[in-house]
């Protein structure tokens, strides 16, 4: 027998990757992934700004570059975090990530040991916690409500609970639940930060997908201590198949995530950074972000009312106001993951709610994602996934 590193046993496949792989033919109508509308990416565009790339710099973009990423794209998501999210920052606060997921995983890397305790909102991004999980902490869920996290929760939580060492929050449209944090609880946030002094991970890969209400500052605006570190990413706005995120935190943060990229990958791809930052200097990126807007808005409302009209009465989810997903609870004696092959039976696929809980216990919930399905597929499967929760619940 093989033996593996005891952080092994920490570590389960996604819910969501394993899902993909089922999910894959083209009879299953999913709302699993957290997928982006493929006919949305600009195909012509970023052909265009390949072309230009490998004419005016080829060789320079197929070559090894500096670790944290080309300082002109460094420096256009400065100006880009100034213009949207009025944080006050350059190019020597960041660093390129291989998505968002990579840039967990060096932070989990960077602050966790064995035993070290993880506050997180209860639900949480599973993906968040399965980077966290190979590093052995403790997690410690907070409970949340309709504006997301509770405040007099975290402050006892924190008071209370010895050696935390950091906190993950997704302010913006929640992965699972898609609930925002309304201002007011974002001051109190801070003040609760501030009192504690707790690295913070702000992790926004949707805040510019805000089609309904008005956009609200960053944490990492209000930040004066600097224990937040903000995540952010062009998956979600322009296309995940270039795996661009970053990091935006303190100089101390930013250099030992880059030792950290040194040992681990050297760099983000040259070529991918280099035909990002062309595409944001020949194209306006924000007139195709409201084209997104449009079309994620119309197939959220959408879905939410389809399943107002299809979905059971003890059937309880929520109503964003931007992001991707929508979050179905269920009668406590209800178990989502048991339910899944039943509608998988009827070619449709789901995430269960387990998975977005480390402790797993929860089990009457379930995600679903609106961006990825036409208008059609959205009807057609809110439907039958009604006629399986309606016999579930008879």
């Amino acid at each position: 027998m093989v033996n593996f590193a005891d952080r092994m046993d920490n570590i389960r496949a996604s819910d969501v990757r394993e899902l993909l792989k089922l999910t894959a033919r083209p009879e299953i109508i999913s709302f699993a992934g957290g997928l982006p509308a493929p006919e949305l990416f600009p195909v012509e565009d970023l052909k265009a700004a390949m072309d230009a790339v490998m004419d005016e710099c080829g060789t320079a973009a197929l070559q090894y570059g500096v670790t944290e990423g080309p300082k002109h794209l460094r420096e256009q998501i400065a100006e880009r975090l100034e213009a949207k999210n009025n944080i006050h920052t350059d190019a020597d606060h960041l660093i390129l990530t291989a998505g968002s997921q990579q840039g967990l995983d060096f932070i989990g890397k960077l602050f966790l040991n064995p035993g070290d305790v993880v506050v997180l909102e209860s639900p949480s991004y599973l993906g968040a916690i399965n980077a966290f999980k190979q590093y052995q902490p403790n997690f410690v869920e907070v409970p949340t409500d309709e504006n997301g996290i509770i405040m007099e929760e975290l402050d006892r939580v924190l008071a209370t609970t010895e050696n935390v060492k950091l906190i993950y929050v997704i302010p913006d449209f929640q992965n699972p639940s898609g609930r925002t944090m309304p201002l007011e609880r974002r001051k109190q946030f801070m003040e609760i930060i501030n009192k504690y002094e707790i690295p913070t991970i702000e992790d926004n890969p949707y805040g510019d997908l805000r089609f309904k209400g008005e956009f609200l500052p960053a944490l990492r605006s209000m930040d004066t201590k600097d224990l937040i570190i903000y995540f952010g990413t062009f998956s979600k706005i322009l296309s995940p198949g270039f795996r661009m995120g970053w990091i935006n935190a303190s100089h101390e943060v930013v250099e030992k995530v880059n030792l950290i990229m040194q040992a681990s990958a050297l760099q983000t791809p040259t070529i991918n950074a280099l035909v990002i930052s062309k595409y944001l200097d020949m194209f306006d990126i924000d007139a195709h972000v409201e084209k997104i807007r449009a079309v994620y808005k119309r197939r959220c409302q959408l879905m939410i009312d389809t399943m107002r009209a299809e979905f059971p009465p003890e059937a309880k989810f929520t109503d964003p106001d931007g992001g991707l997903f929508t979050w179905v609870e269920l009668p406590d004696y209800i178990d989502t993951r048991e339910l899944a092959p039943k509608a998988m039976a009827q070619n449709v696929a789901y995430v269960p709610g387990s998975g977005f809980y480390p402790s797993g216990t929860t089990r009457n919930c379930m995600r679903l994602n609106y961006s990825n399905a036409t208008d059609e597929r959205i009807v057609e499967g809110i439907k039958r996934l009604g006629k399986v929760l309606r016999e579930a619940l008879a």
